[in-house]
């Protein structure tokens, strides 16, 4: 078995979610998910089958976004892998209607920052092991970065 990072590539506009579900009904009901919490949104899902056909499932509503979902699920090539990428949207929107589709297992990431995804490679398939979201701490913040914190999260209307 070998370790790997593989690098997300992605628009810098566009948040990404990478979990793991069990189901092809999976990209369906996504979709609907997505469809109907955050109408305006541009997105694609994009799902890795583990058996049967062992496809690459798809949905959404912009074909840059799909078109790199697609060609970063290759590169994870893990069975059972889903990736959402959203454009004008932030996982926030999502991810209590996503932890309730009933084939979800886990969700990896929720992120608009570079991400690698590390790998165990087998034989017949890699297994997401974790992720390496972002960059690392370069210190804690002071009184003005709180306020510069809380500021930012009422002017995004996330906070009144």
């Amino acid at each position: 078995m070998e370790i790997v990072a593989v690098e997300i590539n992605k628009p810098e506009d566009v948040n990404i979610i990478l979990g793991y579900s069990h189901f092809i009904k999976t990209v369906e009901d996504m979709n609907e998910i997505i469809k109907t919490t955050i109408p305006g949104c541009e997105y694609a899902i994009v799902f890795s089958e583990a058996s049967g056909d062992k496809l690459i499932r798809y949905e959404g509503n912009n074909k840059e976004l799909i078109d790199c979902g697609i060609e970063n699920i290759k590169k994870i090539s893990a069975g059972h892998t889903f990736m959402i990428l959203l454009r004008n949207a932030f996982p926030i929107n999502i991810l209590p209607q996503l932890k309730m589709t009933q084939e979800l297992g886990a969700i990896f990431a929720a992120t608009a920052n570079p991400i690698k995804v590390i790998l165990a490679k087998t034989e017949n398939t890699n297994a997401v092991i974790g992720v390496a979201d972002g960059y690392s701490p370069v210190g804690v913040e002071t009184d003005k970065d709180k306020e510069k914190r809380r500021k930012f999260l009422r002017d995004i209307g996330y906070k009144s």
